[in-house]
This record gives C-alpha cells, structure tokens and sequence, in this order.
C-alpha cells in the first residue's frame, strides 16, 4: 500500500472515531441544543421586569394559575418546586395544581423542534373549552423577552411559566425540550411524551387515550 493510500485509511479510521453532530438520536428522545450551553437568565431591573409585564399583557398571555400550598405532593406526580410565571405574575406551585387535567409543554424559544410543534399546541388550545388545564414552561431561557414573543406569534394564549433555573432536570428528568406531560386530575403524570409533536390530532389522541379529554 502506498504512502498516500495509508493516509487516507488512517484519516477515515479517525473520522469514524469521532462523535458525530449529525447523529440522530435514539427513537422517543429527539434532542435540542445543550442546555448547558445557554447563559442563566439575568437579574431583570425593575424598569425591564414592568417591561415584560406590559409585552406579556399585548401578547394575550394570561395570568398563571393560583395553586394550592398546602396540598401534599402525590406520588408520581408533578414535583414540589414553585416556578415563576413568564413575564410577572404569581409563582405557581406544580405540586399544588389540581382538580383538572393537564397538559404541561416544556419548550425554549431558542429550540428547533419546539418552534415545530408550536402551530399543532395552537390549535389544541384553540379548541379547549375549559376541560382542560393547558400550561406551558420555558426552560432555561435567557432572555424572556424572546420567550414573550414567540408566545405571542405561536398564537399561545395559555398561562406560561419559566424554569430559568433548570429545576425540572432534577425533579422530572428533563434534559432538553420539548416535552410535554400529561397530567391527571389528582396530579398523577399519566404519560410524558418526548420530542415534538408532529401534528393537533396527535395531541388529541393522547389527551383521550391518557386523560379522557375528548376536544
């Protein structure tokens, strides 16, 4: 074998051994950018925090829910920690969120997928009546001002919270978005669904399959 040749073998043993960024990741576990990677969000002034409010208020987004302090954690269900409401608001308690089931997205505007399964949340939300309890998290998002408006151009007139401090890592596992949770009326996760949704009626099927929600 000539010299060249013996190059050209060993350059393409190398590249084998690398990792590769184009390598999909195993079925049921779509994955975004590192979360690792994204700053921690800022401490906001009190001028940028009655911005946010008033960005939250033309984009439609409700008020989050009142929860329940309380109420003992179940079992299998969300976890003890309170989480902020995206733009001012209440804190929320997940533990003390109850007596209506519950479709929980966790999302960040800086997430392809997430962007991708934004319409299909739309439109389930869209065709919710009030049976169901639809609340969104934006995960390790830096800069909530971005999280305002994509809401906004999503068409999500549902409660928001933020999870600037990645507490559902430890707590629910969850490493990058999207994921969504489907949650029982006792606060019982009755199924997680990971990666995006890739249509509406995928969503209503898991709502009736899980929650008995028919829209």
């Amino acid at each position: 074998m000539s010299r060249g040749a013996r190059l050209v073998l060993l350059l393409v043993v190398l590249l084998a051994t690398l990792p590769s960024c184009a390598q999909g990741p195993s079925v049921g576990a779509r994955q975004a950018p590192s979360t690792a990677a994204q700053p921690k969000a800022p401490q906001l002034s009190e001028a940028e925090t009655r911005a946010l409010a008033t960005q939250k208020k033309a984009a439609g987004i409700p008020d989050c829910p009142t929860s329940d302090p309380e109420t003992p954690p179940v079992t299998g269900g969300l976890p003890d920690l309170v989480l902020s409401c995206l733009g001012g608001g209440r804190d929320v308690r997940l533990a003390g969120l109850r007596g209506r089931p519950m479709l929980v997205n966790v999302w960040a505007q800086w997430c392809p997928p997430c962007r991708a399964e934004a319409p299909f949340l739309s439109q389930v939300a869209a065709q919710n009546k009030g049976d169901l309890m639809i609340l969104g998290v934006d995960f390790v998002d830096p800069q909530p001002d971005l999280a305002i408006e994509f809401s906004q151009l999503s068409g999500w007139r549902y409660p928001q919270l933020a999870d600037t401090d990645k507490q559902l890592a430890a707590s629910l596992q969850v490493t990058a978005p999207p994921q969504s949770l489907f949650v029982r009326a006792d606060g019982t996760i009755a199924f997680r669904h990971v990666g995006a949704f890739t249509s509406a009626d995928q969503i209503r099927d898991l709502l009736q399959q899980h929650l008995g929600v028919d829209l």
